[in-house]
């Protein structure tokens, strides 16, 4: 999809549910679409058919509907399939904003398909839709320190430092999801990387 499209986009922030999961790295695809929604003041209900808190509003004159599913995140697929059918949205309309690994924090990268590299949330997805093909927003949260354990780190709070960026990083990552739905991938990969 390398021009912006007409259709309704889906766009999912991944995360765990539950206040002890609010804050940490997991749950920064969260974040990044409560971002999203504030800037529209729009506010986010039950989507009973699918298990997902969302909102319907138009961004760059397009219908977009922004999704927290209510599993956790390696049970993601099921609820974002399931908001794919019943908004009839194909997986070139999917954007997934998700926490990355491998990215230092709050670099961000726009990309389609590709692997999910060791991201339950991801594989859940793919799984759950038949394709890898739909459209990140790879958020980084950079590696753990020393020999931590990935699945540890993700699920711990922002270091006291980062706390310090992350609203700019959380508004940085809403940006580059607008300039996405506005412009489509390449456009937006140009002016972003």
């Amino acid at each position: 999809m390398s021009q912006p499209s007409e259709s309704t986009a889906l766009v999912i922030g991944l995360g765990n549910p539950g206040p002890q999961y609010e804050r940490t790295r997991h749950n920064i695809g969260f974040m990044v679409v409560d971002a999203l929604a504030a800037r529209e003041r729009a506010r986010f209900t039950a989507h009973k058919k699918s298990g997902s808190d969302a909102v319907t509003l138009r961004i760059a004159g397009r219908q977009v509907i922004l999704a927290k599913p209510r599993s956790y995140m390696n049970l993601s697929g099921k609820p974002v399939a399931a908001l794919a059918r019943f908004f009839s949205v194909e997986p070139a309309n999917l954007v997934v904003v998700h926490d990355e690994l491998d990215l230092d924090f709050g670099t961000l990268r726009l990309k389609l398909g590709g692997g999910e590299g060791g991201h339950n949330g991801l594989r859940s997805i793919s799984s759950a839709i038949g394709t890898k093909d739909y459209l990140r927003a790879r958020v980084g949260i950079g590696r753990p320190p020393g020999r931590m354990d990935p699945a540890d780190y993700v699920l711990k709070p922002f270091s006291s430092v980062e706390r310090k960026e992350l609203d700019l990083v959380c508004e940085e990552a809403a940006d580059a999801v607008e300039l996405l739905l506005r412009v489509g991938l390449e456009a937006a990969q140009n002016q972003l990387h």
